[in-house]
């Protein structure tokens, strides 16, 4: 029996991770273990209870006030310590956070393989996203077996002469969302956590926690928020707010007070696939809306200069409107306004799968190891 070690941190980790972990689980000739870094705390444990899974050890890695250096450092030798006591034939990680580089690196040194969901991603600017495009980067260069989420993903390993056990398998957030959309939608308990809502009316769902956005950028968003807002009162925003500071800052000093506008704490994973499902269409910087919002049937508008989802923009999906106010509104009322525009976006094939790619990877490690 082939031991696997998944290795994770944050609630987007967890979300795709989870159909893989599921699909390993089915078979008896695996022994499959998590082991959660904390790199996120309360946001990882409700999607770990919502879907069943069980850690096997928690490395309780986050601290008040730590930095990129901190989680890197204690990330590792706390990893150290899981792999010498398991000794895992494989450790599978998903991404491009800090704890997916500190684990692959971890495994690296130990001479353990390591398998990369979601692998293949650029957005070739150096610090954009930060760090995750480093964090992925380097994870590809470590990693032996390439879970490629798009052909896009996969051309873009071979540019880099990743050519060895590379796969197409599409991307596990679809198979997630899925089954999330399938357990809340008719579930009338989370439209309890919605009771300022008027359904009858538009909703815009804003999400917005990117770093390199931190400062004017993020004032330059707020300030379009706000104007849309003025401009459209009988339509409802809705923002669940990043507890950053950074964030919290300059969104409750631009945003609150205006009716219309509901700054909410963050949602658990299953009530943000609730709203995102009742919703007109996105504002966001969230890579995984991103990729989740087009199977539903929703335009997402980017606020970002660069995205390493390049395949949502070409499909139709998604539109990179960066971080003017201008550009911002511009598309927003283009969507509110015109009907052809909006339908022409949420008609688009979604190219990021169709909710098998879990089976597919847990087959590929059954098969290579």
């Amino acid at each position: 029996m082939k031991k696997i070690l998944f290795v994770f941190g944050t609630r987007p980790e967890a979300i795709k991770l989870a159909p893989v972990i599921q699909a390993c689980y089915q078979s008896d000739q695996l022994n499959v273990k998590i082991c959660l870094t904390g790199q996120h705390k309360e946001m990882l444990y409700q999607v770990m209870d919502f879907f069943q899974l069980k850690a096997d050890h928690d490395l309780q890695l986050m601290k008040p006030d730590q930095t990129l250096f901190d989680i890197t450092a204690n990330g590792l030798l706390l990893v150290e310590n899981i792999l010498d006591e398991f000794k895992p034939d494989l450790i599978v990680v998903q991404g491009d956070t800090t704890t997916t580089f500190v684990a692959a690196l971890a495994a690296f040194y130990k001479k353990i393989k390591v398998a990369h969901v979601e692998a293949g991603l650029r957005s070739f600017a150096k610090y954009s996203p930060f760090p995750e495009e480093i964090n992925r980067k380097m994870t590809s260069v470590i990693a032996d077996f390439h879970f490629a989420p798009t052909q896009k993903a996969m051309d873009n390993l071979r540019m880099e002469n990743i050519k060895d056990k590379v796969f197409l398998t599409g991307n596990t957030v679809i198979d997630a969302l899925l089954w999330a959309v399938g357990k809340t939608r008719n579930d009338p308990s989370y439209q309890k956590s919605f009771t300022y809502l008027d359904l009858a009316r538009k909703i815009v769902l804003v999400t917005g926690h990117r770093r390199e956005s931190f400062g004017k950028p993020f004032e330059n968003i707020c300030d379009a928020i706000l104007l849309l807002a003025k401009k459209y009162p009988e339509i409802q925003f809705v923002y669940p707010v990043h507890l950053n500071p950074n964030v919290q800052k300059i969104v409750q000093e631009k945003l609150s007070g205006h009716e219309n506008i509901f700054l909410i704490a963050p949602l658990d994973y299953p009530q943000l696939v609730w709203l995102l499902d009742k919703c007109y269409f996105v504002i966001t910087d969230s890579g995984g809306i991103q990729e989740e919002a087009p199977s539903l049937g929703k335009p997402v508008l980017v606020i970002r200069d660069v995205t390493e989802r390049e395949e949502g923009v070409a499909a139709g999906t998604a539109i990179l409107v960066g971080t003017t106010k201008e550009k911002i509104t511009e598309e927003a009322i283009r969507l509110i306004e015109n009907k052809n525009a909006y339908d022409k976006m949420s008609a688009a094939v979604n190219p990021y799968g169709k909710g098998d790619s879990g089976k597919k990877i847990a087959d590929i490690i059954l098969n290579h190891l």
